[in-house]
């Protein structure tokens, strides 16, 4: 519970400092709240910290997009601050300093795995955000 509560702050308190209106961020923080659910649930199951931060950021971008459509506001809005709770800043920490330790090894390992948690959330995005626009190409193109 106590993590759900800290991913909830952690992504409303990035909107709140984005000046992003005061009836979205709630909207903000719960998405983001979700999000670390989601990747916890993830990540307890299967032992792969990867894939947990794709489903998540999967998850997310759907909230966010949903949310958008809903309050008539760029998805943007939600994802972004949604996306601080699984962003992979220790793993980041962790590679710099065993770089400064001389422990390559540990390094080059925390490495891979930082990008590979930032490449699964940004494909995450692009996954969902394409999808999204696909949809609405296509009921445009019927409309007309």
């Amino acid at each position: 519970m106590k993590g759900i509560i800290l991913a909830f702050l952690g992504s409303f308190c990035p909107a709140l400092l984005f000046n992003i209106e005061k009836n979205k961020l709630i909207w903000a923080g719960i998405c983001g709240a979700t999000g670390w659910t989601v990747y916890n649930s993830i990540y307890s199951y299967s032992g792969n910290k990867i894939y947990a931060a794709f489903i998540a950021s999967v998850v997310i971008s759907l909230i966010s997009e949903i949310m958008a459509k809903l309050l008539k506001t760029p998805a943007t809005v939600f994802n972004v601050p949604s996306l601080f709770p699984i962003v992979p800043g220790v793993s980041a920490y962790y590679t710099i300093l065993y770089i400064i330790e001389n422990d390559l090894t540990a390094a080059a390992y925390k490495g891979i795995e930082t990008l590979g948690i930032a490449g699964a959330i940004a494909f995450g995005i692009i996954l969902v955000s394409t999808i999204f626009r696909y949809i609405n190409t296509r009921k445009r193109r019927k409309a007309i």
